[in-house]
């Protein structure tokens, strides 16, 4: 049983994911019940933060239980169930006295007695002698035995040996030669008890050669049992060879929920209906079929067994066996599962309906289709593309490649729609959208933050940009910029806008350690300065080091800091891209242009124009019909 226990919990594998090491593994040990120091775990996939955010990838785990940790938990729950180690009882027993007739005389064997158990007594093997026999025994040597004890024969007394008079020995061989029994009448006057040896070559006369009982026989040399059957040998019988088997390394039963807690709740949303799974994962193994091992009867009959049956491992799409059929591996990243009993990796997840709190959150090492709605609150991440047919609410949405929307995102300032590749939209609206190369919309992006690598293209009868941030390293086109009510309108364009925000998000922390450091060198001055006049008391003291200390890890972190400045300046700097904003329509007062250091605050209404950048400022020229609106067309599929 505590074998199985332990088996049982080694079996129990979870796969997890984290943005790093250290979370997938705080993730595994609460799926486990465990701290982390108690996992063995393999990492499946390396993350990686990527470039500037680019290519980011999460750490895929695979983790269980350590063996030691099983084995503690194991003996927690055999204390629980009742289950301990029972230390083995003190046996008591009195001793014995026993007589053999043999042809040279009487003998008398004496068993001194175990634990609490009572010794044989002068008297007490005095009568046994004389339930087996009448003749003339030596007392003294009789209580010499006694009081020696030592379970040996000794001869007692002479014997008037009557060989006619022996033991009669028979034997009874039932169960299919499966059993041997041996009955043996009692010896008349004169006869004797039969040995060890008379009884082997009796059995072996009598065709019984195999599985002979050698503690039996050796006990009924030394105390004989008359008038019953005694199972003397027993056969072997056939042991068959188990069918092989294959063990699944994931959920064969697609419906079932595993819900997940964090922080000590249970996210309803996490239902981990689908099972990702990484090229190269081992998906099932096989336990090869076992041997068959031959019985044997009383009377050497050989028994033939089955060896087990043999059972192939079912695989089907983009999973493959390994060289000796014992082990199926996925041959792309995807979800798992089986299909017409066979193992699969599909790399497309489709939901038929809305991503609800019917399917949950979805997490897909692949790309994601939705055929309705992302409701608000949910979220769906991908390594390849979403596509969604209907429309987004207040959710998030993360793709390594293109996210494309048919019916729009209507965020309620709180959605964020991150793609590797492009976002395309019918609309965008109170949301945050950052895209690794362009954001295509074709009726209008509203209040939005918006990033894009390459270009933000709002191309449409309605296409405006009214109001937010929107922030492209080439190009902001749309039909209308700003709005008739002069809504504050921001486009910036001409570098990196993820390193541009990095940038400013660095200086902005350097400036709060510069403020830090500042207010240590002064309390550091305050305290010197009375060092040179008194000695400082122990709190001070205790103080001054702490300051000492605080000050040299700021002088670190700013030292680095400042050098991570230069680089991201130095790649901004370095970055060849002019960058332009375009207008077909009207661009409204209220709207702010900035070229890379050029800035246009726009005043008066300026129809069908392109702004750009010359001599550090910004030049309007005639509009120019932007590139790429091809992309559009990713929409209308």
């Amino acid at each position: 049983m505590k074998t199985q226990l332990e088996e049982d919990k080694r079996r129990k594998l979870v796969q997890v994911t984290g943005q790093t090491l250290e979370e997938a593994l705080q993730e595994a040990a609460i799926e486990l019940g465990c701290r982390i120091k108690d996992l063995e775990y393999e990492v499946i996939e390396k993350g990686s933060s990527g470039f500037l955010g680019m290519g980011k990838k999460s750490w895929l785990v695979v983790a269980s239980l350590a063996v030691q940790k099983v084995k503690e938990e194991v003996r927690e729950e055999e204390a629980g169930l009742g289950i301990e180690e029972m230390a083995p009882l003190p046996k008591d027993r009195d001793g014995q006295a026993f007589v053999r007739l043999s042809p040279d005389g009487v003998y008398l064997c004496v068993i001194p007695p175990e634990g609490k158990g009572k010794p044989v007594t002068e008297r007490a093997a005095l009568e046994a002698i004389a339930r087996r026999t009448d003749a003339s025994v030596d007392v003294n040597l009789v209580s010499k035995v006694v009081r020696k004890a030592d379970g040996q024969f000794v001869r007692i007394a002479p014997y008037s040996y009557n060989p006619a008079h022996d033991a009669v020995l028979s034997v009874n061989i039932t169960d299919g030669e499966m059993r041997a029994y041996l009955l043996a009448q009692p010896p008349r006057e004169g006869g004797t008890d039969p040995t060890a040896e008379m009884i082997r070559d009796f059995l072996k006369m009598n065709g019984v050669e195999y599985g002979l009982k050698e503690d039996v026989i050796e006990e009924f040399e030394r105390n004989p049992r008359y008038g019953q059957e005694i199972l003397i040998a027993e056969g072997t019988p056939p042991r068959h060879g188990e069918d092989a088997k294959i063990v699944y390394n994931f959920e064969t039963n697609p419906s079932r929920i595993r819900l997940k807690e964090r922080d000590g709740r249970v996210d309803y949303k996490d239902l981990n209906l689908v099972q990702n799974v990484v090229a190269g994962q081992v998906l099932a193994k096989k336990i090869p079929p076992g041997k068959g091992v031959p019985g044997k009867t009383v009377t050497g009959t050989l028994l033939p067994a089955r060896d087990g049956k043999d059972l192939p491992i079912p695989v089907g799409k983009n999973v493959k066996l390994s060289e000796d059929g014992m082990v199926a591996v996925a041959e792309i990243n995807g979800q798992v599962m089986i299909t017409g009993g066979k193992i699969s990796v599909e790399p497309v997840y489709t939901v038929e309906g809305d991503v609800s709190l019917k399917t949950g959150n979805i997490l897909f090492l692949g790309t994601v289709i939705v055929k309705g709605n992302v409701e608000d609150g949910f979220s769906v991440k991908a390594s390849g593309n979403i596509e969604v047919k209907g429309s987004v609410g207040k959710c998030e949405l993360d793709a390594e490649g293109d996210i494309v929307v048919h019916q729009g995102i209507a965020g309620k300032s709180a959605a964020l729609i991150r793609a590797g590749k492009n976002v395309v939209s019918r609309f965008i609206e109170n949301a945050r959208v950052e895209a690794g190369e362009f954001v295509l919309v074709s009726d209008g992006i509203i209040n939005c933050t918006v990033s894009a690598n390459k270009k933000i293209i709002c191309h449409g009868r309605r296409a405006s940009i009214v109001g937010g941030k929107l922030i492209a390293t080439e190009e902001i086109v749309a039909k209308n910029l700003g709005s008739v009510g002069g809504i504050e309108t921001i486009l910036e364009v001409g570098y990196d806008p993820r390193a541009k925000e990095k940038e400013e998000h660095l200086s902005q922390e350097l400036e709060k350690l510069q403020d830090e450091l500042k207010e240590i060198m002064l309390n550091l001055g305050t305290l010197e300065n009375q060092r040179k006049t008194q000695k400082l008391s122990e709190e001070r003291l205790k103080v001054y080091k702490e300051l000492l200390l605080r000050r040299r890890e700021l002088s670190l972190k700013v030292e680095n800091l400042q050098k991570e400045i230069e680089d991201t300046r130095a790649y901004l700097s370095q970055l060849k891209t002019k960058g332009r904003i375009s207008a077909s329509g009207t661009v409204f007062p209220g709207v702010k242009i900035v070229i890379r250091d050029a800035v246009l605050q726009v005043k008066n209404e300026f129809k069908a124009v392109t702004f750009i950048s010359e001599a550090n400022m910004v030049k309007v020229t005639k509009y120019e019909e932007p590139e790429d609106l091809d992309k559009l067309d990713l929409l209308e599929r």
